[in-house]
């Protein structure tokens, strides 16, 4: 028998931008087929219209990121900032609470970025520390939630230049220096494109740290079946024979229409389909 199918979600904060509202997009992804949705910060919405429209749609809400902190200060992440713990803590509560009320399992704890006028080499050992401990800590409430947290690497040769976590490298050593099971890596293709490529050994060697993937062609961030750099059919297969059993999420910015957009999960589909016919 073939290994299951992979899971896709969409998310959110990106896909349906023609409709306004967090609430209406979800009921947007369930129309567009698709059973799961991620955010990345939900907390300027109604809570209880988000509930309404996941219970709605039978959909789960399957990843959440940590409150960006002073975002028009200029912060996105509070985790591995010095002198900001008290600011964190308070968020990841924030982030839990949503959590368990929406039925969400993963939280995206964002690092945050390098301080402005502040060289990365001269507080790079600072802000791992910091990272580490804020980590550690996290893991502990979250696991009373049952919720496991998540960090990634976001590349800083095109997106965030000041962003603290930056490969998968990185992002390796600081959780076997954080030694707790429910926090694991967050995968990125766009990102760990970007950074590092080798894609293939990149997955295979990092691929029991993994707990949650994004995908989004390079170099424009567009559907998977865009014009780019990476083979998804071939990505895709890769985690299915791996066994990844989490959910992809779709984090891309759409060419024109979403649902129009989807041929690419289409095409997915249908050669799980095929494949099962032929065993």
């Amino acid at each position: 028998m073939p290994p299951p199918p992979l899971r896709f979600a969409a998310n959110v904060s990106w896909l349906f931008p023609d409709v306004p509202d967090l609430p209406g997009r979800i009921v947007a992804a369930g129309r567009a087929g698709f059973r799961a949705v991620e955010v990345a910060w939900p907390y300027a919405a109604d809570r209880g219209a988000l509930k309404a429209a996941l219970r709605a749609g039978a959909m789960e809400l399957v990843l959440m990121n940590t409150p960006a902190g002073d975002a028009a200060g200029g912060e996105l992440g509070l985790g591995a900032l010095p002198c900001r713990q008290d600011g964190f803590r308070a968020g990841l509560q924030q982030a839990t609470t949503w959590a368990q009320e929406l039925g969400c399992s993963r939280i995206h704890i964002m690092a945050g970025r390098v301080p402005a006028h502040v060289e990365r080499s001269s507080i790079e050992k600072e802000m791992e520390e910091t990272f580490i401990e804020n980590l550690r800590y996290a893991a502990d409430i979250l696991n009373q939630a049952d919720i496991v947290g998540l960090i990634e690497p976001i590349n800083c040769r095109i997106t965030e230049p000041r962003y603290f976590l930056n490969t998968p490298q990185q992002g390796a050593a600081i959780l076997q220096k954080v030694g707790r099971p429910n926090m694991k890596m967050q995968m990125d293709l766009y990102h760990w494109q970007i950074m590092d490529g080798n894609l293939t050994e990149n997955i295979k060697t990092y691929f029991p740290l993994i707990g949650h993937v994004q995908v989004a062609q390079v170099p424009h961030r567009n559907e998977p079946d865009s014009p780019g750099e990476l083979n998804f059919p071939y990505l895709f297969d890769l985690l299915q024979g791996l066994g990844y059993q989490g959910y992809i999420g779709c984090e891309y910015k759409p060419r024109g229409d979403t649902a129009a957009g989807l041929g690419w999960l289409e095409d997915y589909r249908r050669r799980c389909e095929d494949r099962g016919a032929a065993q």
